[in-house]
């Protein structure tokens, strides 16, 4: 069984998902014991010294100046995470808790944050046994990191707010004891350590960049589709188009179409047609979905970075025998790349849209039945279905604006410039949840008009999506109620059923 071994250095995007949706079990690695080891005997030697250090003896923000009687440690750090522990709206889900608290362990395991090692194998046996805390979503400005939402993670690891345990919500303190847990008593640092850096925006944008990036694919599949029953072209997805101008996500989504539409019959009916050219939201697909797969891969880069590094502060250098006060913590790398990801996606969504108004428009769609049902008029058939994919496009257009754009300025002017990454990643992920909504759409659109080009056959990619789909829908004979229709294809899409049934037939897609 796959253990996800915890160094510091080699955490990736997949293990984030397997641990936070599969349930994989977490240990430490030997080497990050010792390391973090060395860093907590220099802490301990700071205060046995009597030094004035930032975060281990003094005050908070503006408040640094003031020093802490060495009694009183300890009340400071406890102090800290419940003064900070302000979060507000609808709790995370659980498997954005699990990721943040994996991230959590993962950046303290590298050693840089004077931490003991029972604090952070707390949160790892936290992580295994499923005690997952109440985490509202809302309150991070992304610089000093997500602070209040580590705050109600911490919380739990000592035995106070709120947590998840076996599908019910318990104070947490009992969550912890039913699950065989001992809360911890907060040491020299150990609050700010925890509470310092940008694992809440990382955790979410790193399951919705996964998400995304399985959504692009899907989106070249519903294209394709469209493409067939549109009796498009396929010539603009040609390698030499591509060698030109050579992007490597248009590289990428032209191969895809290629290998989606290979061996098609429809395709091969219309080789002579007398059309010259097909709209641009059939023959720009790998122009534009290629552009949201560049975009992808450059958030892939920060989130991969981000996962694996120190975001407290200060930071301890132990063998230097130097405790810095930096500013790692600050969210802006991956705000950025937060809202770059949801700009990309959404024009995912934003293409698709103008496909299904190919599909279902009479004057566009190369005689097919107007709305995609033959008694028109007495029936609508996907009429609104449009319409939805519309305003599900609208909705992304406003999420799609910038958060990191704006700053305001905390903490009594010290934190005067702060990244608002934890808004953007969670911007991003509605975004995406609104492109599957709309490539929903699309498949059951372009399965409906495949359906109207019987008795030709899709090519085997296309077949492969078009059977899945009418596994769970029917050929729409009469009007329904379409939003079940449209409900069932989402699931297929959320699931992995319907690119898994692509890839089954004719291998991995890019």
């Amino acid at each position: 069984m796959k253990i996800v071994q915890l160094d510091g250095y080699t955490l990736t995007l997949e293990d984030i998902e397997a641990v936070a949706r599969s349930g994989v079990k977490v240990e430490l690695h030997p080497e990050a014991r010792e390391r973090m080891e060395a860093s907590r005997n220099y802490i301990e030697d700071i205060i046995e010294k009597g030094d004035v250090v930032y975060g281990v003896n003094t005050g908070f923000g503006i408040l640094s100046d003031v020093s802490i009687d060495r009694p009183l440690i300890e009340t400071l750090q406890e102090n800290l995470i419940r003064s900070h522990s302000i979060g507000v709206g609808e709790a995370f889900p659980d498997e954005v808790v699990r990721a943040i608290i994996l991230l959590r362990a993962n950046v303290l395991a590298k050693g840089f944050s004077g931490i003991r090692v029972k604090t952070v194998q707390t949160l790892i046996d936290m992580l295994n046994a499923g005690v997952h805390p109440i985490i509202p979503e809302k309150g991070s400005v992304g610089a000093s990191g997500d602070l209040a939402p580590l705050a109600h993670l911490t919380l739990t690891l000592i035995g106070r707010g709120q947590a998840r345990y076996r599908g019910r919500v318990y104070k947490g303190e009992t969550a912890m004891r039913k699950a065989g847990l001992t809360p911890i008593t907060l040491q020299a640092k150990e609050g700010l350590a925890l509470i310092n850096g940008t694992q809440v925006m990382t955790a979410v944008g790193a399951l919705a960049l996964i998400d995304g990036e399985r959504a692009a694919k899907l989106a070249d599949i519903a294209g394709a589709m469209t493409v067939e029953a549109l009796l498009g072209s396929v010539k603009p997805f040609h390698a030499s188009v591509q060698q030109v101008r050579p992007h490597a996500g248009q590289k990428q989504v032209a191969a895809n179409l290629r290998r989606l539409l290979r061996a098609s019959p429809i395709v091969r009916s219309h080789k002579d047609c007398h059309k010259v050219q097909d709209a641009y939201s059939l023959r720009c697909m790998p122009q534009v979905h290629g552009a949201t797969r560049d975009a992808l891969d450059y958030v892939r880069r920060v989130l991969t970075v981000e996962s694996n590094s120190a975001t407290d502060n200060p930071l301890v250098f132990c063998d230097k025998r130097l405790v810095v006060s930096g500013g790692n913590f600050h969210g802006q790398p991956v705000a950025l790349a937060m809202d770059f990801g949801g700009i990309a996606l959404a024009e995912l969504a934003n293409i698709s849209e103008r496909r299904v108004e190919q599909l279902v428009n009479p004057s566009l769609s190369s005689g097919l039945p107007a709305f995609l049902v033959s008694q028109k008029g007495l029936n609508s058939g996907y009429m609104i279905a449009q319409v939805t994919s519309a305003s599900l496009v609208s909705e992304n257009k406003i999420l799609a604006h910038p958060a990191s754009v704006d700053s305001i300025p905390s903490s009594a002017g010290r934190e005067d410039h702060v990244s608002m990454g934890t808004i953007g990643a969670r911007k991003m992920r509605e975004i995406l949840a609104n492109i599957e909504e709309a490539l929903a759409v699309e498949l059951l659109c372009a399965a409906q008009a495949l359906d109207f080009r019987a008795p030709l056959a899709p090519a085997p990619g296309t077949g492969a999506a078009y059977r899945a789909i009418r596994q769970q829908v029917p050929f729409l004979d009469h009007d329904r109620t379409l939003y079940l229709d449209q409900k069932k294809v989402l699931t297929q899409i959320r699931n992995g059923r319907l690119l898994a049934a692509v890839e089954d037939a004719i291998g991995r897609l890019r």
